[in-house]
């Protein structure tokens, strides 16, 4: 029997008729059920045109049948005011907001997003990793509630599109709000927040293609009223594929920081993605080392977990400075307490400490 990824696989050719894009990367395919030799499904409708809605339902029953599925159901709804929105910009056709409302430095003549890095005025960091399950993400959120300790203007783009947990972290429930086409970001710990987390419901797996990411992530940069900010923070996705090259492309003169553990293996595997800002003419401002070590809450000793010395070499391959090493724990918070989340340290504790005096470390690196 297929799998719901089997199918959404299957179904991915079918484009929709009005935008010309794929039904299962526009998420027009839901509530998918397989049991037994039975599959269904709900497809929702863009056009309201009755032909080409029944083409559509045709084309789903069609593909599914040549794989082998012999009882196919599909439901036909209407796509709503709110999903009509969401996809229209996804496919680009929400592009055209007033030019006041986006990232300074749009000037006529120029590329865009070289405009954004080179003139507008704000430090644009990447922050990446070699591999997953490092702490890339943790760093990120730290930094910019560190950075907007310090009275800093910041703003957080979740680049990490197939792997968004940033509002999730950040403990954000509420999404952006549209107001005549333009995204205004959720603001937490003094952050501006944009992800693709916002847009995916039920916390469903992003099935797309390089040049739909890519779209998805130039419009975080130019259809979003991020206002005046002075650092803009980017979670990557770990490793070096095509969101990390896009954003590379995107920002020619962006800065970034890698982030490991002291293990060997994980120091031997971020050095590819600080290879690859080096060949791509990026500045490395530095090295985080996460989960250095554990420390005893009852006698305070240091308990090396995964090692030790793996930021320090990274550093020292990569030319440039360890900022920090950061402790393995997590953030003593309550879910009852107003500020919640599950990854932010309180201001005041050790380790948010730890991310304050990284964020001087920065800030004086970008001056």
């Amino acid at each position: 029997m297929l799998s719901r990824e089997q199918i959404q696989e299957i179904l991915l050719p079918i484009q929709d008729s009005s935008t010309g894009h794929s039904l299962v990367e526009l998420q027009l395919i839901r509530d998918i059920m397989v049991k037994e030799d039975r599959i269904s499904l709900s497809l929702v409708c863009l056009d309201s045109d009755e032909g080409r809605r029944m083409e559509l339902e045709q084309a789903v029953r069609d593909r599914l049948q040549e794989a082998g599925v012999e009882s196919v159901h599909i439901r036909l709804r209407d796509a709503t005011e709110h999903e009509r929105g969401q996809i229209a910009q996804k496919t680009g056709e929400g592009a055209g907001y007033p030019q006041e409302d986006r990232l300074k430095g749009h000037a006529a003549g120029l590329d865009d997003h070289q405009m954004l890095s080179e003139q507008s005025g704000i430090n644009f960091i990447a922050v990446a990793s070699g591999k997953g399950g490092v702490g890339k993400s943790t760093v990120t959120v730290n930094l910019a509630a560190a950075l907007a300790r310090r009275g800093y203007r910041v703003g957080l783009i979740d680049a990490d599109i197939y792997g968004f947990s940033i509002p999730d972290m950040m403990g954000i429930e509420e999404g952006p709000e549209v107001e005549e086409g333009v995204i205004h970001p959720v603001e937490r710990f003094g952050v501006k927040v944009m992800s693709m987390g916002f847009f995916i419901r039920e916390n469903n797996p992003v099935i797309w293609r390089g040049p739909m990411l890519g779209k998805m992530l130039r419009q975080f940069f130019t259809d979003v009223a991020w206002g005046d900010l002075d650092y803009l923070l980017l979670d990557l996705p770990p490793g070096t594929g095509d969101v990390a090259l896009d954003v590379h492309q995107m920002l020619p003169h962006s800065k970034e920081i890698i982030v490991t553990t002291p293990h060997a293996t994980a120091a031997f595997v971020a050095a590819r993605a600080g290879a690859m800002a080096q060949q791509t003419d990026h500045e490395i401002l530095g090295v985080v080392e996460n989960m250095s070590y554990y420390v005893c809450p009852g006698c305070g000793k240091r308990e090396y977990v995964f090692g030790r010395g793996g930021g320090a070499k990274l550093a020292e391959t990569l030319h440039t400075d360890l900022l920090a090493q950061i402790p393995l724990g997590a953030p003593d918070n309550h879910i009852a307490e107003p500020d919640f989340s599950p990854s932010v340290y309180k201001a005041g504790t050790d380790t948010a400490r730890l991310f304050e005096e990284m964020a001087d470390r920065i800030a004086v690196k970008c001056q």
